[in-house]
């Protein structure tokens, strides 16, 4: 079975590397899935969940907040400025983060708490 190795980095740490099946990433021009042999691409990830098959059979989701994808080659490199995988987001907090950008009207607050608590319950949802 082909496979892709990937990467997924924030700024300050690698988060999450291994083998795939496909990385499914929310870029600039939309929900973009990748298989092995698929076209290069680079693009800018968009805030949005990364949900990763791995090899075995289990699925890393992770939230991301901005940065950019590239694939050749069967690598898949995800380089954010911030990413969290769901099972290190504390639920409670982001479900407050997601209430004060509420009051606040920060849009781009908001959607960031959104993706926060959609990959944790994504995974929870997976287990």
């Amino acid at each position: 079975m082909a496979e892709l190795h990937v990467e997924l980095v924030a700024a300050d740490r690698k988060v999450w590397s291994g083998a795939a099946t496909i990385v499914v990433a929310r870029t600039a021009s939309g929900d973009t899935g990748i298989m092995p042999g698929h076209t290069p691409v680079l693009s800018v990830l968009e805030t949005g969940p990364v949900t990763i098959r791995t090899v075995d059979g289990g699925t890393v989701i992770a939230a991301v907040h901005g940065g950019f994808i590239s694939f050749a080659d069967n690598k898949v490199s995800l380089l954010a400025e911030i990413a969290e995988l769901a099972d290190e987001i504390d639920v409670a907090r982001a479900e407050r983060a997601l209430d004060k950008a509420k009051s606040d009207l920060d849009a781009h607050a908001e959607r960031r708490a959104e993706v926060r608590l959609f990959a944790a319950r994504g995974l929870k949802a997976h287990a």
